[in-house]
Formats: C-alpha cells, sequence, structure tokens
C-alpha cells in the first residue's frame, strides 16, 4: 500500500464516515455539528483556494488565531497541496507575529479576527513575501487587500480538483508536511519542520493502543501551533475519527467541559494542577462520617487504577467495592469536572508532580502522561492505560528508540523524528548529530522495565557555589500543587544556598493578607525542606507582587517558564535574598 499522509486520511474519512460529527462550535448557547463528509469537503475547498492563491509545493503559509475549525481547515488543506502551515501563537506580540511570518517567508496568512489583522498589517511593510491576507469565516475588513473567507474560497473555483490530488499524490513521506515553531525558552523561536512520515506514525502509534472511535469527542482549547494539540484537533481524528469541540476562550474551559463531557481530555500539568487544588480542597473540607467515607474511596479508587495501571482486572470484590463507591463519590467528582464519560486522561507538555496522578487515581482516574517535544512529534514515550507508572512517562511507544547518554541527557530516535530546523543547519546538527538521535535537552533514566522517567531540563539543572548538582523541577513541582501557588522558579545557580521566586494564584489568594499568604507559603516550603537533603532545601523565598505571565514574557503560550526573562524582570528580588 502506498504512504497515506493525514489530508489523504482526512478526504478519505469524509467519504467513509460520510454523516458523523467531525467537529462542533459553540452557536450562541448551543453546539451546532459539522459532518465528516462537509468537513472534508471545506478542506478541499481551501485546498482549491490556495492554488488559487498561487502557493507553491513546499512554501510555507501562516494561521494566527485561537482555536477555530478554519484553523485546522486550512492547515490540512496547506499539508494537501504540499505548503508547510505555520501557526503562530495568538498571544504572540506584532513583533513576534512578524518574525514568524518573515523568518518562514509565509506567502498567505490565515488571521482570525480585526484584532491579529492589527498585529499583521503594523509590520506588513516589513514582509516582503507576504502577498495575502485571509479573514476566517464571519470576519471583514475594510482594509486593501485582506480577502474574506468567502473571497479566498472563491480563488479555487476554477482550480479543478484533480490538481489537488495530482500535489496530494507527490507527497513523499519525508516531505515537510508543517512548521511547528518552538516555544523560544531560551532565545528566538525555531522553526521544527516535521515530515509527513512523523505526523502519520505518530498518530498511529497513539491509535495502536487507545481505541477511541466515532462515539468519542475531545475539546479542542490548547494552542493549536503547539504540536501536542494538533495531535488531539488535527492528527488523531484523522484515524479514530473522533469529534472535537472548540473552544477558542481557554477562560471557559470548565464551562465547556460541563458542556460536552468529553471522553477524551488531554491538559498541560498547570490545568491538572488547578483541578487538584480545587478537589483537594474540597477533600479536606469534609468532616465526621464524610470525611470517613471519602478516604475509603481514595483508598479502593487507588488500588482499583493500580490494578488497571498493571494490565490486569480487578477482581470481583474490588469491583464491586469500586462501583458501590463510584455512586457515592466518584462520579460526582468527575461530574462537577465534566470529565464523567472520560475514558482516556492524559498529561503532557511538561512535567507533572507524580502525586498529582496518585490523587486522582483515587477517584478512579487514570492520567497518562505523554513525553516528547515539537522536535519529535511530541511523541517518543507513553504511559498506556494497562501499563502506566506514576511519575514515568512510559516506555517507548512503537518505533521509538530511546536511550540515555552518558551525561544523562534522553536520545529519541525513530519516524517521529524532525528533519531539520527550517534555515538553520547549525542547529539542526546540534540537535541530531551525525547518527539521527535527537538530543532532547532533558536529563533522566529508564528503569528495568522499560519506563522513562524524566528528572529534569538539562539546561536547568543548579550548580551551587559548593559545586552540588541539583534538579529544581520537582522542588517546584512539589510547592505547585498547593492551592496558592501558581508558579515556583528556584534559583540557587552558582549561589551558596537555594532560594525561590513563588507566584501567586489570584483567585486562591482573593480575601488573604499579605501576611497569611506567605504564612501559607512559608508552611508549604517547610513540608518540602522536611523532606529534602540540605543542599536541596530552600532557604529563603519571595512572594511576587504579580502573577507571572505569557504578556510579561515570562511564560511560553503553553505556559513553560522562560527562567532567562524571570531572572532579568526580578533581578532585585533574587540579589535581595542573597544580600
Amino acid at each position: 500500500m502506498s504512504f497515506e499522509t493525514i489530508p489523504q486520511m482526512i478526504l478519505r474519512a469524509g467519504r467513509e464516515r460520510g454523516t458523523a460529527d467531525a467537529y462542533a462550535v459553540r452557536r450562541d448557547d448551543r453546539w451546532v455539528t459539522t459532518s465528516w463528509v462537509d468537513y472534508a469537503g471545506e478542506v478541499a475547498a481551501a485546498a482549491r483556494g490556495l492554488i488559487g492563491l498561487g502557493v507553491e509545493a513546499g512554501s510555507p503559509v501562516a494561521i494566527l488565531g485561537t482555536n477555530t475549525p478554519e484553523w485546522v481547515i486550512f492547515d490540512v488543506a496547506a499539508m494537501a497541496v504540499g505548503a508547510m502551515p505555520a501557526g503562530i501563537y495568538p498571544t504572540n506580540s506584532p513583533d513576534e507575529c512578524a518574525y514568524v511570518l518573515d523568518h518562514s517567508r509565509s506567502s498567505v496568512v490565515l488571521v482570525q479576527n480585526e484584532k491579529q489583522l492589527a498585529k499583521v498589517l503594523e509590520r506588513g511593510g516589513e514582509l516582503p513575501a507576504l502577498r495575502h491576507i485571509v479573514l476566517m469565516r464571519g470576519q471583514s475588513s475594510e482594509s486593501d487587500g485582506v480577502l474574506t473567507w468567502g473571497q479566498f474560497l472563491d480563488r479555487g473555483t476554477t482550480v479543478p480538483f484533480s490538481d489537488v490530488e495530482s500535489r496530494m499524490a507527490a507527497l513523499g513521506p519525508r516531505d515537510g508536511a508543517t512548521l511547528i515553531y518552538t516555544s523560544g525558552t531560551t532565545g528566538r523561536p525555531k522553526a521544527v519542520v516535521l515530515p509527513h512520515e512523523a505526523l502519520v506514525s505518530t498518530t498511529e502509534a497513539i491509535k495502536s493502543f487507545i481505541d477511541a472511535g466515532m462515539s468519542d469527542s475531545a475539546v479542542s482549547y490548547l494552542p493549536l501551533s503547539h504540536i501536542a494539540e494538533q495531535l488531539v484537533t488535527i492528527l488523531t481524528p484523522a484515524v479514530s475519527g473522533h469529534a472535537v469541540y472548540y473552544e477558542p476562550d481557554i477562560f471557559r474551559l470548565l464551562d465547556t467541559l460541563k458542556e460536552v463531557r468529553p471522553s477524551i481530555f488531554f491538559a498541560v500539568p498547570r490545568v491538572w494542577e488547578k483541578f487538584y487544588a480545587v478537589v483537594s480542597g474540597k477533600m479536606e473540607e469534609a468532616s465526621g462520617v464524610k470525611a470517613a467515607i471519602a478516604n475509603r474511596a481514595l483508598v479502593v479508587g487507588r488500588e482499583h487504577t493500580a490494578t488497571l495501571n498493571r494490565g490486569e482486572q480487578p477482581q470481583a470484590w474490588l469491583a464491586s467495592q469500586y462501583g458501590f463507591f463510584d455512586k457515592l463519590v466518584y462520579s460526582k467528582v468527575k461530574t462537577a469536572m465534566g470529565l464523567d464519560r472520560s475514558r482516556f486522561l492524559f498529561s503532557g507538555a511538561a512535567p507533572l508532580a507524580p502525586s498529582i496522578p496518585e490523587f486522582f487515581s483515587g477517584f478512579g482516574m487514570q492520567i497518562l502522561n505523554i513525553y516528547g517535544q515539537s522536535e519529535n512529534t511530541a511523541g517518543c514515550a507513553y504511559n498506556r492505560p494497562n501499563r502506566n507508572r506514576f511519575g514515568s512517562v512510559g516506555p517507548a511507544f512503537p518505533g521509538a528508540e530511546l536511550r540515555i547518554a552518558d551525561d544523562g541527557e534522553i536520545l529519541a530516535r525513530g519516524p517521529s523524528v524532525f528533519s531539520e530546523y527550517l534555515y538553520n543547519s547549525e542547529a539542526t546538527l546540534d540537535a541530531l548529530g551525525g547518527d539521527g538521535w535527537l538530543h532532547t535537552g532533558d536529563v533522566g533514566y529508564i528503569d528495568d522495565d522499560g519506563f522513562l522517567f524524566i528528572t529534569d531540563r538539562k539546561k536547568d539543572i543548579i550548580i551551587t557555589a559548593g559545586g552540588e548538582n541539583v534538579t529544581p523541577s520537582l522542588i517546584e513541582m512539589t510547592l505547585q500543587t498547593n492551592s496558592l501557588i501558581a508558579i515556583v522558579v528556584v534559583m540557587g545557580d552558582q549561589r551558596p544556598f537555594l532560594t525561590a521566586l513563588v507566584s501567586i494564584d489570584p483567585e486562591a489568594a482573593e480575601g488573604m493578607s499579605d501576611d497569611e499568604i506567605r504564612a501559607d507559603v512559608q508552611g508549604a516550603v517547610d513540608d518540602v525542606n522536611a523532606d529534602s537533603a540540605r543542599v536541596r532545601q530552600l532557604k529563603k523565598f519571595v512572594v511576587l507582587d504579580r502573577p507571572l505571565s505569557i504578556e510579561h514574557g515570562e511564560l511560553t503560550p503553553t505556559l513553560k517558564v522562560r527562567r532567562k526573562v524571570v531572572r532579568e524582570h526580578f533581578a532585585d528580588e533574587i540579589e535581595g535574598m542573597y544580600s
């Protein structure tokens, strides 16, 4: 059988899945669905439109906006005609948007609305490669040369669909499919070129152990510029057929979850931490008989989930107890989270404290860690429903190889690995070396059963003035399980002891005095220090007077900390802890 790309899978799915739901959007107070046959038709029309605009095979195009069907339709259509779509984070500044457009040399950009359009127009005169700006469905502009979605599709009405088919037939496994711009935690973002083979192999690997199908659903809410969300929203539906519900406003996530009740839910650690803070807080409020019932339920839930994690089936007595507590406790907690119908729960894109999936296992919720980077299509190790170990990111998935370098760095190889950084051969060589092993930049180990454990980012390891190597991530993750604490950044490189900058969750701190906040944080620090060797103990901390944010450049759009920016912005606070 010849190689089949993601766009080809989606167009075939339109024929085979017909009127089954492909995606849904909120219109006023109700969800309106679109079928697979109509979704495939939209992709085909957009592909013809791109050819009508003169987009050549191998050339980049760009997309700027939050999660909408047009984002995905345009992305898949671009891949279908051999172009490489590059997503731009909707929180990016005009300068950051211009960087991606200029660096990629995109000839066309799709923008969501007037707000995003203004960013492009502000720097449009400095983008010689940019020839067309297209607005998403329902938007219009009085600016010259800006096409509405309808006008864009009209450009393709004279283009025969056979031209699209010819473009798709010419695509090879290692041809560039999409561009993923890195989050830029250490400098200018790099453009990761992912070939068609990488997208397909990762998608098929996930399908091999996650039996999702057309009766399943997921919510699309994390930035589509990130490969992890693309897996959920674009890639895996091509093979599984699950319906996607678009939520363009992440602040409405909880309401959306309760409305949609998805069977598949992927979240970054910060989302799981927020859930943990709320649920654990409610548990602490329980007393008397309610507390006794809840505690027993947690014991049964953990044992039940542990059995599944080992790939075994619970014995009758355990299944019976689980069923009893499911009606009494578990179902109520899951319903409050909007996850009562969820069959698959995932965490990825950053480390998750092991205590969080262990806690939720007490409610019969099996959170599976996924590990990867943009450079390997967000996947080289995954925990499975029948092979799940707390604290690990699972064994290597089918087709991937993992090994640990002499310095502890995790190396990965396989069809999901990227081909190059666009226009940056030096960085490509640094990442892949001469043997095709991707240097992930993470440090970790593989246990005797093949489970991979991440201990930290190689560049984040702290070397104290005394020469001690300290991995800060475990300290940070543990403190961040406190409901009051949003983000912790540990300092101490070439310093005599460790300190921390603590960013507070404004909602959790509402009504608390500064003294109460500091006392709460001090208690959390004392608890962490009590379980840590002296060299890993925090001697001082500062509660920041504002939260770390994407707007201030301290967090990436996927909520990773830009440590260099944080050090620059809070240099006085850091020095004050060492003076």
